[in-house]
Formats: C-alpha cells, sequence, structure tokens
C-alpha cells in the first residue's frame, strides 16, 4: 500500500471500508461537480452534532472525480454514524442542486440510521437538517456472519415463484408467528414449512432497499439507499441488524432449496421531482445521478414518479453494478426483478437505445452476475419493450400479455383462443426460438396476477376498482365478479362460481409453458377489499389473513397439488417450444378459432421426456358443451382435474384419478379438465 494512502485515503473502494490493521478508516465519494466535500462523524448520542468533521483539500484528498480521506483511531472508535457535507453552484438552469449546509447519506452505506428528529420535509427545504437526516452507520456489521455451507439452489423446468412483500406477509397475528418476529426478515423464516408445503422453489421478495419511512410507499419503490436493507424489517432496533437477519434469512431459505431473487428499484429514487428531499444523489451530483430534462431545471420522470436515474452515466451504471455484485457476494440473493426495466435503455438525452444499452451490456458481461436470474418488467409509462423488443436477450421477462390474454378470456371475451394457445405454448410471438433471436420458453414469466393489481379474489369479485384516497390505481383490471360485486351478501352460487374461477386461472398458469408466478395470498383467496393499488396502504387491507385457509381451504389445496403436479411433469415447462409435442383440438376434431369461440383443446405429449402424456379441456363458454378426445382410446385416461367439481374430486391425489370409459367429456360451463395418460 501506498504511503500516501494513509495520509490521504484511497480513492477506491468507493464508501466506507474498515483498515483493521491501521485501526482507521477509508471513505470515498464521487462527485463531478462538487467545489468541496466535508466529512462528518457521529456518536452515539447526539446525532445532531458531530463528534468530528474533516474537510476535505482537493489538493491532497481527490483523485479525479473522487473525493476521499482516511480517519483513525481515537476519533472513529468514538464514531457510530457519518455523512457528507458538498457544496457546489446551486444553478437549476444548469442541472446543479448543491446545498453546502445539507446532510447528505452515503449512496454506498451499508446500513442507515434515521434519527429520532428524522424529517423528510427538512431535507426538502434549503439549508441546515442535522439532527433530522438519515445517517450511514459505520460499522453496521461488527462481527463476520456464519454461512455455513450455504449454497444458492438453481430450479429448472420446477421453478414457480412465489412474490411476496416481507411485512405483509406475517404482520397479522393470524400468521401465527411470534409478535416480535411479525413482518420481518425473521418472520419469512418461520413461514418456510409453509413454502415447503405450498411447493413454490422460488420467493421473489418485493423491494428490501432502504427506502424512506416517512414517504408512506408501504411497498417500498421509492428507494434511499441500494446497499442497505430496510431497518424496519428487522427484529432488532440496533442498526445493521437488518444484514445479519436478511443474511439468516437467505441462508434459511437456501436450506429448504428455496431460491431468493429481489424486486429492486434501479429507476428512480425516493428523491422524487424538484421539490421532493435531497437526502444524498441530488447533493451530491445532480447531473451525474438523474435525467434531467433538456431545460436542465426539471426532471425527467419516464418512472411516474418524479425522477429517472441516469444509468446511461458510466458512474451510475458502476454504481448500480457494485449494488448487484454486493447483493449477490455479501447477501447470497440468487437473482433480480427489475423495477420498470425499460428505464436501462434510455439514453443521457432521454431518447430509447435498443441496440445495446450500456447498462445492460454491462450486466450481462459482468462475471458475478452471469448465472443469477435475471428478470425485467419491461416497460415504463412511455415505453413498452415486452419479449424481443426489449434488449436484454438472455433476461426473463413479466409476460403482461399472458396476463391480460388469459383474464380476458377466463371471463368469457370473444375473440381469444388464438391468443389463449399463444400464450399457453409459451409466447413465441415474444420470445421465438428461431435462428436469429434464439429465446426460450422459460423467458416469459407467466402471471395471472401480481402485487400491482387486484388479487385472483378480487379479480373474481369486483368489476371496478374500490380504492382509497390517493392509491390510484388502473381501469383496465380485465375482472368480472361473477354477477355480484363485492363480498356483502353474496349469493351461494356466485361463491361457487368465484372459487371455480380461481381454480381456472391457477390451473391455466401452471398448464402455460413459461415459468409460472404467483402472488403470495392468492393460493388463500386474500382480498383487499377491491383496492388494486394499495401501495401506501400499511394495514390490514395488504396484510394477508391466515385464517382464510380454513375458509378457503379447497382453494389452498388447489394451488398446493397444482404447483406438485407442474413440478412433476417437465413436459409442461420446458427450456424450447412444444412444437411437434402438443396438437390442438376443439370439441371435436379441429381448434375452433373463431371470433365467436370460448373453447379449445390441446394433447401434449410427455413421452420424449419421459413424461406422461396430458390432454387438456377448456371451456369459457357459459354453457356446458360436450368434448371428445381425440388421442388414445377409451379407458386409457384418466381425470386428474375438473375445477367444475368440488373440493377433493375438483383434483385427485397422485394415484387416485378417476378412469375414464368414454372419449366423450361433458365440460361444464367455466371449466377446465386435465386429463393423463401413463
Amino acid at each position: 500500500m501506498p504511503l500516501w494512502t494513509r495520509t490521504e485515503g484511497s480513492p477506491y473502494p468507493l464508501g466506507v471500508t474498515a483498515i483493521p490493521e491501521e485501526a482507521a478508516y477509508n471513505f470515498a465519494l464521487y462527485t463531478k461537480h462538487a467545489t468541496g466535500v466535508t466529512l462528518e462523524l457521529y456518536g452515539q448520542g447526539n446525532p445532531a452534532t458531530p463528534i468530528h468533521t474533516t474537510v476535505l483539500d482537493p489538493l491532497r484528498n481527490k483523485s479525479a472525480r473522487v473525493w476521499h480521506c482516511r480517519v483513525a483511531a481515537p476519533v472513529v472508535e468514538q464514531a457510530r454514524y457519518y455523512a457528507y457535507r458538498v457544496a457546489g453552484p446551486f444553478e437549476p438552469s444548469q442541472g446543479h442542486r448543491f446545498d453546502r449546509d445539507k446532510v447528505l447519506l452515503d449512496p454506498y452505506a451499508r446500513a442507515v440510521f434515521f434519527p429520532p428528529g428524522h424529517n423528510r420535509e427538512a431535507a426538502s427545504r434549503p439549508g441546515n437538517n442535522a439532527g433530522r437526516a438519515p445517517l450511514g452507520v459505520l460499522r453496521p456489521e461488527p462481527l463476520p456472519f456464519d454461512w455455513g455451507d450455504d449454497r444458492c439452489p438453481r430450479h429448472g423446468h420446477d421453478t414457480v415463484i412465489y412474490e411476496l412483500h416481507v411485512r405483509g406477509f406475517t404482520r397479522r397475528q393470524s400468521s401465527g408467528v411470534a409478535a416480535e418476529r411479525r413482518g420481518t426478515f425473521a418472520g419469512v423464516v418461520d413461514k418456510i414449512p409453509y413454502l415447503q408445503e405450498l411447493g413454490v422453489t422460488v420467493v421473489e421478495l418485493m423491494p428490501v432497499f432502504q427506502f424512506d419511512p416517512a414517504e408512506g410507499n408501504y411497498w417500498g419503490y421509492m428507494t434511499l439507499n441500494f446497499f442497505a436493507p430496510h431497518h424496519l424489517y428487522a427484529v432488532s432496533t440496533e442498526p445493521g441488524a437488518a444484514i445479519t437477519e436478511f443474511k439468516a434469512m437467505v441462508r434459511a431459505l437456501h436450506q429448504a432449496g428455496i431460491e431468493v431473487v429481489l424486486d429492486v428499484v434501479y429507476n428512480h429514487t425516493t428523491e422524487n421531482n424538484a421539490d421532493g428531499p435531497n437526502y444524498g444523489l441530488r447533493g451530491i451530483d445532480n447531473t451525474t445521478y438523474y435525467l434531467l430534462e433538456d431545460d436542465r431545471s426539471r426532471y425527467r420522470n419516464d418512472a411516474g414518479t418524479g425522477n429517472v436515474l441516469h444509468t446511461a452515466n458510466r458512474y451510475v451504471r458502476a454504481f448500480v453494478l457494485d449494488s448487484l455484485r454486493y447483493w449477490v457476494q455479501e447477501m447470497h440473493v440468487d437473482g433480480f426483478r427489475f423495477d420498470l426495466a425499460s428505464i436501462f435503455t434510455r439514453n443521457s438525452d432521454g431518447s430509447i437505445n435498443l441496440e445495446d444499452p450500456p447498462i445492460i451490456s454491462a450486466i450481462r458481461s459482468d462475471p458475478v452476475l452471469a448465472d443469477v436470474r435475471l428478470i425485467a418488467e419491461a416497460w415504463d409509462i412511455s415505453a413498452y419493450q415486452l419479449g424481443r423488443s426489449f434488449p436484454g436477450i438472455t433476461w426473463l421477462q413479466w409476460n403482461g400479455q399472458f396476463r391480460d390474454h388469459v383474464r380476458s378470456f377466463v371471463k368469457s371475451d370473444p375473440g381469444l383462443v388464438g391468443a389463449l394457445a399463444t400464450r399457453l405454448y409459451g409466447s413465441v410471438d415474444l420470445f421465438p426460438d428461431d435462428l436469429e433471436n434464439a429465446y426460450h420458453a422459460f423467458q416469459s414469466v407467466n402471471f395471472i396476477t401480481a402485487h400491482d393489481g387486484f388479487t385472483l379474489y378480487d379479480l373474481v369479485s369486483y368489476n371496478e376498482k374500490h380504492n382509497a384516497g390517493s392509491d390510484g390505481g388502473t381501469d383496465d383490471n380485465r375482472s368480472w365478479n361473477c354477477g355480484w360485486e363485492g363480498d356483502a351478501g353474496v349469493p351461494g352460487a356466485v361463491v361457487d362460481l368465484r372459487r371455480r374461477q380461481i381454480k381456472n386461472f391457477c390451473c391455466l398458469l401452471m398448464l402455460a409453458n413459461g415459468t409460472p408466478m404467483i402472488v403470495a395470498g392468492d393460493e388463500l383467496a386474500h382480498t383487499q377489499g377491491g383496492n388494486n393499488n394499495p401501495y401506501n396502504q400499511d394495514n390490514e387491507t395488504t396484510w394477508l389473513d391466515w385464517g382464510r385457509r380454513q375458509l378457503y381451504g379447497d382453494i389452498f389445496r388447489f394451488f398446493q397439488r397444482m404447483i406438485a403436479f407442474r413440478k412433476a411433469h417437465p413436459s409442461l415447462g420446458r427450456s424450447r417450444f412444444w412444437r411437434e409435442a402438443v396438437r390442438w383440438a376443439g370439441v371435436g376434431g379441429q381448434p375452433d378459432w373463431s371470433f365467436a369461440s370460448r373453447s379449445l383443446a390441446f394433447y401434449l405429449a410427455g413421452a420424449a421426456l419421459g413424461d406422461a402424456d396430458l390432454y387438456v379441456m377448456i371451456n369459457a363458454y357459459w354453457e356446458p358443451l360436450e368434448f371428445r378426445v381425440q388421442e388414445g382410446a377409451a379407458g386409457e385416461w384418466r381425470r386428474l382435474v375438473d375445477t367444475s367439481l368440488a373440493s377433493p374430486q375438483d383434483i385427485a391425489e397422485p394415484g387416485q384419478e378417476a378412469l375414464l370409459s368414454d372419449l366423450r367429456y361433458i365440460v361444464a360451463p367455466r371449466a377446465v379438465v386435465v386429463l393423463m395418460r401413463t
């Protein structure tokens, strides 16, 4: 190590780094346009007054665009938190919004401390906000974590993704989790036996990066820091405890054979628009971190949240990759779902680059990220890049067209038989595996519901959204209430039809080629009272009511059995498309592709994969239809599923499938039947 780094500090790595052999810490901060940087260290007792201040000298403590210094004992022994003040021009017309008096959070902080006086409004006004600003934690994890023999599981055809919100998953008493562990990473650990019972193999956690608790976004999509886990998801209130508890959760899920995927938001931050808070990136270097309009005084808003991260900038790109590598290497996660990933295709002027966006190229070529799941939400409010339009050619993608077409078909809209077949086949129109493209069917993440929109129960219970206050939400729900709006005074026949429709959705999802995803609570018939955008509802609207498992035990059982069926039959979820293995049919020989048609059947041969043959009959019409099985002979087929039947006849236990003596089968209105030949 060069002698001068002991006195001047090192520009690498960014953030704070312990130097144990010197009893010192190195601090490094990137900013292109700053004229001055001051480091402040705070003690345990008074987060408003620093116990030590270092004014960085650009002739000693600056290398290129990185300001750096080293602070040694005894000063750092008394320090617990740290922050910066950054001087520079306040010229909104040029994009600069420096405020030398503002206390700023290190973008690379591994844990964040919110003082008792934390105040978002104080960060939104000019001037000193000491004692009210979030601070970085100097020693976030004092002791090394014991990972043991932790190994990341890797699932193939048996992949079933389960999207869950850490807090909402176990916040209610009915979760059975101890009071102090409800709504935390530890609460997720306590429910691992349930996840194993259900059969899911991947949990996709809604955002767990540190967000501003004063902002009011319960979902967590307004990120404050890209390295720190959210402090309120820890049982312990000690600063940095969330790191250890997150790692313990990942280790426990891995031991159960379950992958961990994080829903990450690298497209915008909690600093919002020009009236938002100055927490860090804005005051450190606004023009570097954010995309600005041509007049430079306003932020681009392609994410619909007030700002857009400038990922075309090479330093911001490195910042995002550093974060991704940290969560893989240090936190052992298995993949990422990128919120509004189309933002990654934005050039510095806001135009779209579909050829080879730099950040997508960087992620693709990074050796640390080469073997993790990468899932894109391939759209934003002004760009829709689903399928081959999205330049991440090896990424999985949330398939919004699967959601829309299956929803519309199941509620009996006309003209959708061809679209349904395409979605079941693996969405070859979006992910073609021709010589030029060579996509895979599993790249389509198929889903009926997600956190954003109606729950599955509400999808069959409400024609209109019933949102509270400023919840907003789309009007394009493609829902049907089965003849009765909401839950008050519902006739028994409507209740039965809703159960059947839920099972129809589950059945089609698990039968489709691609990667299925379900939302936590759909297997319990979770309801949000018709709210399709409860992003700010940290209450019983969003918290799972585990008591519904008793009320809707048939729904849970159906999900459980369909997931097990999916995992047991590799012919359903393939790397490639079904091709010659599938033959489409209708009630008789040929499928009816006409506009008025609402029925479809198909035969899927499984012999090539050592699997059983399947025959599926789908009736979205409101009258019964007599189908004739077009393959095999009478006495060869066994009925696995008939969603029109009451539980437990709706789906058979293995080995208890009913033998059919006739190739004719009357499929009830709005029902799905699955036959199996071994």
